[in-house]
């Protein structure tokens, strides 16, 4: 009816998407009570239904994505799953839950499973390239592969640790075999010189300075014993030795 529609169109706020899953769901419950006209109490319930389901205009819309979030950082693609397609279904942005994702894979995965990010870029191109509904498929897909990867946060520690690093740095230099020595003039300026290309060395690996003299040697990434980072560790130690370095782990 005239007065359902216009119920709808000032409930939903400008909404597309909650104004179609309402008016299908209005729909079923008009067709349930044996109508063939939506009214405004169709609406209502409709809308009512949704509200209940997850408003995502209100607290609701944090506590389901963290929710969503500490599922998959717990490894439970079960509840992963759930959380998920509660969101799709209350009609949340899903570029909105695509993003998330991938922040996640870089953020409570990392290194331990380098296809964590890919998978979660993946699903975000395909939502991009597809939308809803097919697109939860790839959104479920990347959900299930984020819960049940192995979880590192060695690179969240190590971006607090680089910052760090930046924060206390008032004056630093770059050093001198560090520098730039492919313009004119700059190999009369010292730029280059005692530079080692670790690819003349055996293992591809040389011993040589890369922090500034002010900071002298340092630790930034310290790898985890979770998934591939297990391998990346050891390699990282054989690297540190070739290298000279001494790591702190």
């Amino acid at each position: 009816s005239e007065e359902a529609r216009d119920a709808l169109a000032e409930r939903a706020g400008g909404d597309a998407r909650l104004s179609l899953n309402a008016l299908e769901t209005a729909t079923i419950v008009a067709l349930g009570r044996g109508s063939s006209a939506i009214e405004v109490p169709d609406v209502e319930e409709a809308l009512q239904r949704r509200v209940i389901r997850y408003d995502k205009s209100g607290d609701a819309h944090y506590d389901v994505v963290s929710a969503f979030i500490k599922s998959l950082r717990g490894s439970d693609p079960d509840a992963a799953l759930y959380w998920l397609h509660t969101m799709l279904e209350a009609g949340e942005d899903p570029e909105f839950i695509a993003r998330r994702m991938i922040v996640f894979a870089s953020e409570d995965v990392g290194v331990a499973d380098a296809m964590a990010l890919p998978v979660a870029v993946a699903a975000s191109q395909a939502l991009a390239y597809v939308g809803l509904p097919e697109a939860s498929f790839a959104l479920s897909h990347a959900a299930v592969h984020l819960a049940t990867a192995p979880k590192s946060n060695s690179v969240t520690k190590a971006m607090g640790e680089a910052g760090r690093l930046v924060a206390e740095s008032t004056t630093i230099s770059v050093p001198m075999h560090l520098r730039d020595a492919h313009y004119q003039g700059a190999a009369t300026l010292g730029h280059g010189d005692g530079y080692r290309y670790p690819h003349d060395y055996d293992g591809h690996i040389v011993a040589q300075d890369y922090f500034p003299p002010e900071l002298g040697e340092q630790t930034v990434y310290r790898p985890t014993d979770q998934g591939r980072e297990a391998s990346v560790r050891e390699r990282l130690s054989e690297m540190d030795q070739r290298a000279g370095r001494r790591r702190d782990r």
